[in-house]
């Protein structure tokens, strides 16, 4: 990421202030602290004001802060909140934005009781991940480079696979083949779920080894350079049955349609009900449970959430993840996910990993 890339970031901000009738912003969401400056500290509190920004961090931080920024920074001796609040006073600030959804009750409160007089604290929601949505060009090489790590690791575990490999080391081999290739570390924990427990879409890896006729599902990502990426594959031990045939036949052609659907002013609803009206043909639709999609980046979920109920429309740059399936008990889960980047008359599908079911005798 450029230096100007992330001045250009608070810039929007500070410019943004007046229409919103604050006198600043203070952000202590990390993800949105990392876009606007770069700083990759677990401790800090971003003050942008139509002049200037400053960045508050403790001396843990003292000499990562100057390597990764050029954001004004300010070392707290003590508590954050502290150095925030003597800024506050000092530079005669009133009314100060803050993100609710970020922010937990305690630090509020220390906010709140010690403001200085007639100062007060403002609610701001989602405006750092509005912009986070559509990605600069260096955002999508990232995610890019995030994508081919996670599915050369999913390459490189699958052919260790076999009846009795547990689910967790399964999920070991992954993780170590992704974090071997250069990722930092995995985008969530992995899932690994084999046999019925596939019917779980957020099943976490067990003891339970992998048996001859398992449907496995597996669900990885990789944070790399700062980015997530997101997959799903399936697996099977042995020979598919025609009920498994054509239920990951209903759940491939389901995610194909909402691939096709996705462009640049696309409504999000829209592509959801392309996966839908897939698995309804196939009298599948009451099994497929969550939505089709969501945001990635910074994140591993971010806006815009890609579900029946959601009206945003899609925009040129956006990173999106395009994952239906069907989950039915005792018989198992089917999953099919990409990472997809958003253009003006399409899609580009970063994910190039075989959307086969993947068949180890």
């Amino acid at each position: 990421m450029t230096v100007n890339e992330f001045e250009s970031r608070r810039q929007t901000v500070a410019d943004g202030l007046a229409e919103r009738e604050l006198d600043a912003l203070l952000v202590s969401f990390s993800p949105n602290l990392r876009y606007l400056t770069g700083f990759t500290g677990s401790s800090g509190n971003l003050l942008v004001m139509p002049e200037k920004c400053i960045l508050f961090t403790d001396p843990r931080y003292q000499i990562q802060v100057a390597q990764e920024t050029t954001c004004q920074a300010r070392i707290a001796k003590g508590a954050l909140s502290v150095a925030v609040l003597a800024a506050i006073k000092r530079l005669r600030l009133k009314r100060i934005g803050y993100e609710p959804a970020r922010m937990t009750c305690d630090y509020f409160e220390s906010l709140k009781s010690h403001l200085p007089m007639r100062a007060t604290l403002k609610p701001v929601a989602g405006w750092i991940e509005e912009l986070r949505m559509v990605k600069s060009p260096d955002e999508v090489a990232r995610i890019r480079r995030s994508v081919e790590t996670n599915s050369r690791a999913f390459e490189l575990a699958v052919v260790g696979i076999r009846v009795g490999l547990k689910e967790q080391d399964l999920a070991a081999e992954l993780e170590y083949h992704m974090r071997r290739l250069g990722a930092e570390k995995p985008s969530f924990e992995t899932i690994v779920a084999g046999g019925a427990r596939s019917a779980l879409p957020h099943a976490q890896p067990t003891a339970a080894p992998l048996k001859a006729g398992d449907l496995v599902v597996v669900d990885m990502g990789a944070i790399q350079d700062g980015y997530c990426s997101d997959m799903t594959r399936m697996l099977f031990l042995g020979r598919p049955t025609p009920k498994v045939k054509r239920a990951y036949r209903a759940v491939l052609e389901a995610q194909l349609a909402a691939i096709d659907a996705v462009h640049a002013g696309a409504s999000t609803a829209r592509v959801d009900g392309a996966a839908r009206e897939v698995l309804k043909g196939y009298d599948l639709d009451k099994a497929f449970v969550h939505s089709t999609g969501h945001g990635l980046g910074l994140e591993i979920h971010e806006p815009p959430r890609i579900g029946k109920r959601d009206k945003r429309k899609l925009q040129t740059g956006m990173a999106i993840t395009i994952e239906p399936g069907v989950y039915v008990e005792g018989f198992g889960g089917i999953r099919i996910e990409d990472t997809v980047i958003v253009t003006e008359k399409g899609c580009e599908v970063l994910t190039q990993t075989s959307k086969d079911l993947r068949v180890i005798a």
